[in-house]
């Protein structure tokens, strides 16, 4: 009886699943299974369950990409799972956003390959399906198992590969799983979505029903990230994991650093932006609004940059995630304009860019604040008073920072601040636009012990331009309009593909790409700007110079999207990145001279060991032939 427990434990967390789900899948509920891929109605509620674990990218809480590194920060240490990542509390005995085991946040990954496992097993039983409708399911499953997988390594880095599932006669040995190397996990990723891609369809016609349904632009996207991530630094050649082992003495990481590996990733960028052509896909263009046309050019180039990401279905997204609904998103991304109005408590303002952010954006000419020999980098955080000339971006007779002028569309377009304007939400009057009062008092200060922004700026850049605020003295609802989270997008791909020029040293190729972003972002040429405004001007014209113009491109395109987290790793700047310390301004004073000082809030300290999460300290105690990662 003892021996018989054992083993059920060992199946249930050695073959990464709930030990109540398992146990109830078999033997006991083969006939379930049976019935499942009886009907097609049946085996398509399946196949969405296959679809139910997708991370939920979209969810502040749920996702550690927003929160659990130097982008957002929140105004209480314990409030959600990601900042306590952030101020460094992970652990190994019940570990955050964990999607290994489904804990603390994360979802159970292990559990959701399970499934489409069985999927995979049994989608040929249905009769009542066309072979190309099999074909079509078949390769959409293979993706989510991949993708499932991609998910796991990009956290974890080495993992055990689900390829089939163990039944439960399976002997105790055959339980205990071993993690597999980098280049195997690499390779079956690469392989099932290989495999999907020739049966997924080029583009969904089924709009009303279908959409966010895996195609072949998005099979090849994620591809292309996958191989990315393989050729970057962190798990190409990294020698800091030389000793990570398993009990046979195999090696989980590849200690030769393969130049090959981004000639791989290249291709495989270059057939995802095929793919996407072909399916007439383009960066985001705000022209095509009805209402373009009564707006100036500086808005519609602002509103291209914040709809691209906010605009339900525009035709940049690539792959959006219906099941990650925008809505909270918002909530804590707006800001309050009307302090008379009693329903604007719904609007929490909890997302908090950091200080260190709204620096990162570049000057109007188009390269960082500390390069550009015209702008006053030294008197950053001296006051300013805006005049007519800036009232598209900042209140005028108002005064704000001088770091808040002068600065890029996309910087007005991502980030809210004190004394800036809002455009949308129900006023697209420019000359009258809503703006942010911050200060202590102030419409958008800290009012009560919560719901507020504790740097003083807020992401702009995630909320609908169509939502609508409530008007001034009634209380009515904010009205949201939700968006399915765009998980990739174009211009993430355009400047992945640039990267992967880079590093195939193709820099003549990769400045096209990266140059395409800022076009629509309304910047000059990298050409342009470093030759006429920078103080190292021949930068863009080396390798590594043009690397790090490409890394801080990401960080400003993509800001708030929940990328730059994965960036900084696969990079290994993290370690650069997060030791230091996370500033924002004082948000409780009353007059600008004292509101505009830089505070410390937290000093970030990041170790080696974080590049990987933790194995949960019981999934190593269960199972022997399990390793846990560097320094946990």
């Amino acid at each position: 009886m003892m021996k018989y427990k054992k083993i059920v434990m060992l199946v249930c967390f050695t073959a990464l699943c709930s030990c109540k789900k398992y146990l109830n899948v078999v033997p006991d509920n083969i006939a379930t299974i049976e019935t499942a891929f009886s009907l097609r109605t049946t085996a398509e509620k399946y196949l969405f369950t296959c679809y139910s674990y997708m991370p939920l990218q979209g969810d502040q809480y749920a996702n550690p990409a927003f929160q659990a590194g130097d982008e957002l920060w929140h105004y209480a240490p314990d409030a959600r799972v990601p900042i306590l990542i952030a101020r460094g509390n992970q652990n190994i005995v019940d570990p955050y956003s964990n999607y290994w085991d489904g804990a603390q946040g994360g979802k159970q990954l292990y559990n959701g390959i399970r499934d489409c496992n069985i999927f995979l097993d049994n989608i040929g039983k249905v009769k009542e399906m066309t072979v190309e409708e099999k074909a079509r399911w078949t390769a959409e499953v293979k993706f989510l198992k991949a993708y499932y997988h991609f998910w796991l390594f990009r956290m974890y880095g080495p993992i055990p590969l689900i390829k089939v599932n163990q039944p439960i006669s399976a002997s105790v040995d055959a339980v205990q799983i071993y993690r597999s190397s980098v280049d195997e996990c690499v390779d079956y990723i690469v392989q099932l979505l290989d495999e999907s891609v020739k049966d997924l369809p080029q583009v969904i016609d089924a709009k009303a029903t279908e959409l966010g349904r895996i195609t072949k632009p998005i099979a090849l996207s994620v591809k292309a990230q996958v191989l990315t991530t393989a050729a970057s630094p962190l798990f190409n050649g990294n020698s800091d994991y030389a000793g990570l082992a398993d009990n046979t003495g195999k090696k989980l990481f590849n200690q030769t650093y393969d130049a090959n590996k981004w000639v791989k990733a290249t291709a495989a960028c270059k057939d995802a932006l095929d793919a996407c052509a072909a399916n007439s896909m383009q960066l985001y263009d705000f022209n095509q609004e009805p209402a373009a046309a009564i707006v100036t050019p500086q808005t519609r180039v602002e509103m291209s940059i914040r709809n691209s990401v906010a605009k339900k279905w525009n035709t940049e997204v690539i792959w959006g995630n219906p099941n990650s609904n925008s809505y909270n998103l918002q909530i804590d991304a707006q800001a309050r304009f009307d302090a008379s109005n009693n329903a604007q408590g719904s609007i929490l303002r909890e997302l908090a860019p950091t200080l260190k952010m709204a620096e990162m954006f570049y000057t109007k000419n188009g390269v960082p604040i500390n390069e550009d020999k015209t702008w006053d980098y030294t008197g950053r955080y001296n006051l300013r008073t805006a005049t007519i000339a800036e009232m598209i971006d900042i209140k005028p007779g108002l005064q704000t920072a001088s770091l808040h002028f002068d600065r890029e569309p996309r910087f007005y377009a991502s980030v809210s601040f004190d004394s800036g304007t809002w455009y949308g939400e129900g006023n697209v009057n420019e000359n009258n636009l809503y703006f942010v009062e911050g200060k202590s008092g102030q419409n958008n200060a800290r009012q009560s012990v919560g719901k507020y922004s504790i740097t003083g700026y807020l992401p702009k850049k995630l909320v609908n331009v169509d939502n609508v605020y409530p008007p001034a003295g009634q209380s009515v609802n904010y009205v949201i309009v939700t968006y399915p989270w765009p998980v990739i997008r174009l211009a993430d791909m355009y400047l992945l593909y640039a990267e992967t020029l880079n590093e195939t040293n193709n820099q003549g190729e990769a400045l096209t790409w990266i140059n395409k972003v800022r076009a629509r972002a309304g910047v000059p040429t990298v050409q342009d700007a470093w030759t006429n405004f920078s103080t190292n001007p021949s930068k863009f014209t080396t390798q590594a110079g043009l690397r790090t113009i490409i890394h801080q491109e990401r960080g400003i395109e993509l800001s708030f999207e929940g990328q730059r987290f994965w960036d900084i790793r696969r990079w290994k700047e993290a370690i650069k990145e997060l030791n230091g310390p996370v500033k924002g301004w004082d948000i409780l004073q009353v007059d600008a001279a004292n509101y505009y000082r830089p505070l410390v809030l937290f000093s970030q300290t990041y170790q080696q060991r974080d590049y990987l999460w933790p194995i949960k300290e019981l999934d190593l105690i269960v199972n022997k032939n399990l390793v846990q990662n560097p320094g946990w």
